[in-house]
């Protein structure tokens, strides 16, 4: 769905971004990580154009990027950015139709779009009639996504789009999008320099150094097998980012015959932080597990977990 291939972008005579290769799946949440300054913006900002590669082609949809007229590029791709640029004097409802609009839509379908994305995202229909400067911080940067997500792109581009927010607005987005990319299977590309966002919403990770990537793969995989000290200081020795990317079912204990007496049973797929948390608020060293179908066939004890969280 989007290729970088050996993309270099140069500003004053520093690259920004550095003889880049990339392929973002459609369908997948990438995450691209890195310090500031290390171009992971940049990267971003090239596929729509807002920046114009110095060298090196990217194609979205496999067509090059710099042979799609502007507009129409841009139109097909939604963009959400951490200040949102929501219009000020226009409604909630104007902001999220301005793309539909501008690509003649007829009224009633805009109307009908503003209203199920309002419902996609959890929001009052009520919403639809104030200005921005009505609205709380989190609630704008839910319209910012509305209105990047009005016109079905199919790919969705979002820099540092949570990171103004207090935490717990910003998990809150956090489970938001991830429940969106489940439910409309956008590809999504995701520029954070947050290392616990990256795990928590990537199909796959990119670290990025100096307009370089220095290691990409799964959650699990950069956790487990950091490529050199800068990947190992992004991602820390704290144990408990393990246990979020490793799931119950894969260190549960086969039973045969009797369970041992737990409350309700926990699901195999959950992460192994959920288990912990669990056995902490029932006060016990083990939980039944159960499998998709519900079926208790396996056990997971405090010992599973703290093996599994060095």
């Amino acid at each position: 769905m989007i290729e970088f291939e050996r993309v270099t972008k140069e500003f004053e005579g520093r690259r920004a971004v550095d003889d880049l290769s990339l392929t973002v799946s459609e369908g997948e949440l990438c995450v691209l990580i890195g310090a500031s300054g290390s171009g992971k913006s940049t990267a971003l900002r090239l596929i729509n154009r807002l920046v114009t590669a110095s060298a090196g082609t990217i194609r979205v949809g496999g067509a090059d990027v710099a042979t799609i007229e502007i507009e129409h590029l841009r139109r097909g791709i939604g963009y959400v950015i951490q200040s949102v640029g929501l219009f000020p004097h226009w409604s909630v409802a104007d902001n999220i139709a301005t793309v539909p609009r501008l690509l003649g839509w007829p009224e009633a379908k805009v109307r009908a779009r503003v209203a199920e994305l309002l419902d996609l995202l959890r929001l009052d229909p009520d919403i639809a009639r104030r200005r921005p400067h009505q609205l709380s911080g989190g609630q704008a940067q839910r319209i910012g996504v509305a209105r990047a997500l009005a016109a079905d792109p199919g790919i969705l581009l979002m820099d540092e789009p949570f990171g103004a927010l207090d935490a717990i607005t910003r998990g809150a987005l956090q489970d938001e999008l991830a429940r969106i990319h489940h439910a409309t299977g956008k590809t999504i590309l995701f520029v954070t320099h947050d290392i616990d966002e990256a795990l928590k919403l990537a199909d796959r990770i990119v670290v990025i150094d100096k307009g370089r990537i220095v290691q990409e793969g799964t959650p699990r995989a950069i956790l487990e097998s950091p490529a050199g000290p800068l990947v190992s200081a992004l991602v820390g020795e704290d144990g408990l980012r393990l246990l979020s990317v490793r799931a119950i079912g894969d260190v549960a204990q086969t039973i045969d015959g009797h369970v041992p007496p737990t409350d309700e049973p926990i699901d195999a797929a959950l992460p192994l932080r959920a288990a912990l948390v669990a056995m902490l608020a029932r006060r016990t060293d083990r939980l039944a597990v159960r499998n998709t179908n519900g079926i208790v066939t396996s056990i997971v004890t405090l010992a599973d977990i703290v093996r599994n969280g060095r």
